[in-house]
C-alpha cells in the first residue's frame, strides 16, 4: 500500500485517493447497514411470529 500510495502522492492525485477511500468507506458502512437491518428486522418477525403463536393458543382456550 505504500507504493501506491507514494505514486498516487507522486502523479498530484492525491484529491482522486481521498476520494475513493471516502467512497469505500461509504459503501463499506452502507453494506454493513443493511446487514444489520436485515438481522434486526428478522428479530422482529421472529418477535410477531411468537406473539401470533400466543394469541392462537390462548384463543383455543377461550
Amino acid at each position: 500500500m505504500d507504493e501506491l500510495t507514494k505514486t498516487v502522492i507522486e502523479r498530484g492525485d492525491l484529491a482522486h485517493l481521498a476520494l475513493f477511500l471516502w467512497a469505500s468507506g461509504s459503501s463499506a458502512l452502507l453494506v454493513w447497514s443493511l446487514r444489520e437491518m436485515t438481522k434486526v428486522n428478522q428479530h422482529f418477525n421472529d418477535f410477531v411470529q411468537e406473539i401470533a403463536q400466543l394469541n392462537r393458543l390462548f384463543r383455543k382456550e377461550d
